[in-house]
């Protein structure tokens, strides 16, 4: 009987070893937060042609678009957990999203973090008509003209970030809805919602012709393509925090050798100098790889960064 006990040990320590080996030797399935043609499902067509020529197998993607993300989340911690199904995930259904909502589909904590695949960078721009330079010269405008000024942006997150901002400057501004990126970018042109916290990759063209002016980043990410846009960390605001990434995650009780070995192949792809400048850099996005215990330590702490800003904001989750 102990023998028996001790074989089977044995075989289930070898067998997770011996499965990463043969992994993958099927097309893996990637449950995406957005629609096709949306941001996370155009990046893993991007990311899946080039593991398939090192795999040998192709990605499918399939779309699992809304709720705020609690969609594909949930299916993702319903699926096989045998390396075949992963998730791209946003940070508003990791992090955010538990705070939300009071009956959550799934728990965010079983989904297992493969790799964070980059950062998005959200900026704060203004109508260039408005005249202002900075966000001390926004919020002095606004309190000129009280009742007057609206911003948009594009989740409650980032609207609990510009609710802070105005507690902490006594700014007077009122969030506006909006559809998507390109109704978003022609209210803030047209002046009739002249302020925006917004993906940079929407507006760096307008930002660049003039029409638009850039006052701060946000995720206290710089980059090259804004070279002398500030931070709000370096313009001294200690505010709610804003981070926007995407994740690779796993269903719950993936082996870890799998996991390993996606992560290792992602990191492989995403360091390849013409991949990362032509599908990461160039699109306003900023890399995030690194091990899948850093991905798990991270998450931790925005998940305490959040709580603590929503407790602060007064929100009931819905």
């Amino acid at each position: 009987m102990i023998r028996a006990i001790l074989l089977a040990a044995a075989l289930a320590l070898f067998a997770a070893p011996l499965q990463a080996q043969d992994y993958p030797s099927r097309p893996i399935h990637v449950l995406t937060t957005s629609s096709a043609g949306g941001l996370s499902d155009t990046f893993m067509r991007v990311l899946g042609e080039q593991l398939q020529k090192r795999t040998g197998q192709p990605l499918i993607i399939e779309n699992r678009p809304g709720a705020a993300g609690n969609i594909a989340a949930r299916a993702c911690t319903e699926a096989q957990p045998d390396g075949y199904t992963i998730c791209i995930i946003m940070a508003d259904a990791l992090i955010y999203n538990q705070f939300l909502f009071k009956n959550l589909p799934y728990d965010p904590d079983k989904l297992q973090p493969i790799i964070n695949l980059f950062h998005l960078i959200q900026v704060l721009v203004v109508n260039s008509d408005l005249k202002v330079k900075t966000v001390d010269e926004l919020v002095a405008a606004s309190k000129a003209k009280p009742g007057t000024f609206n911003y948009l942006t594009a989740s409650l997150p980032l609207a609990v970030f510009m609710d802070s901002l105005k507690r902490d400057k006594g700014a007077d501004w009122v969030r506006v809805p909006f559809k998507g990126g390109g109704e978003a970018t022609n209210a803030i042109m047209s002046g009739s919602t002249p302020i925006g916290l917004i993906g940079l990759g929407n507006v760096l063209s307008q930002i660049k012709g003039g029409q638009m002016t850039a006052l701060a980043l946000t995720n206290n990410i710089r980059t090259p393509q804004l070279p002398d846009v500030p931070t709000f960390a370096d313009i001294g605001y200690k505010g709610a925090p804003s981070q926007t990434w995407y994740g690779l995650f796993a269903p719950p009780g993936t082996p870890k050798a799998i996991i390993d070995k996606l992560n290792r192949e992602v990191t492989l792809v995403m360091n390849d100098p013409d991949f990362r400048e032509k599908f990461v850099l160039s699109r306003s996005m900023v890399p995030a790889i690194g091990s899948p215990e850093d991905f798990a330590r991270q998450i931790k702490i925005d998940r305490a960064g959040a709580e603590q800003v929503f407790k602060e904001s007064g929100l009931q989750p819905r």
